[in-house]
């Protein structure tokens, strides 16, 4: 099955093509991104391989994107000089989504040190909240490019 590309008329505002790329989040393409002062925001045109058997938007597709963007809020909070890895995520469910809608997962860190970053993200469908997220990531040093 394939998914209908979007068009740019269909994307709010302010997004762009998601700037990194994951195996895990390829088969959820197109992804966008915004960066905004408080984070960075990743959002998309809910389709159906987005759907669980009842045809809703997968909990885990808005916890896997609530993990990125708050990964990247961290990053972005630290001017993109470390990495991140998660040490805790946790997600609140208070709604739904369906295919046609627009996805946005807003990040927003809380507070950035040294070895820890905490990050919370609401997840809206076409700008209502259908879950929150909150997450707790560790500083890593960046690996340097092998070669």
């Amino acid at each position: 099955m394939t998914v209908e590309p979007s068009t740019v008329a269909d994307i709010p505002q302010g997004y762009e093509p998601h700037f990194r790329k994951s195996p895990l989040t390829d088969p959820w393409e197109p992804l966008y991104s915004k960066k905004t002062d408080k984070g960075v925001s990743v959002g998309l045109r809910l389709a159906r391989p987005h759907t669980n058997s009842r045809g809703l938007i997968h909990g885990g597709l808005i916890a896997a994107l609530a993990d990125a963007a708050m990964g990247y809020s961290c990053a972005q909070a630290t001017g993109w000089t470390t990495s991140f890895v998660t040490i805790s995520l946790a997600v609140d469910f208070v709604g739904s989504a369906k295919v046609g809608q627009w996805l946005a997962v807003e990040g927003d860190v809380i507070k950035t040190g040294s070895t820890i970053c905490f990050a919370q993200c609401m997840i809206k469908a076409d700008d209502v909240t259908i879950a929150r997220s909150s997450g707790t990531f560790r500083v890593v040093p960046k690996k340097e490019p092998v070669g």
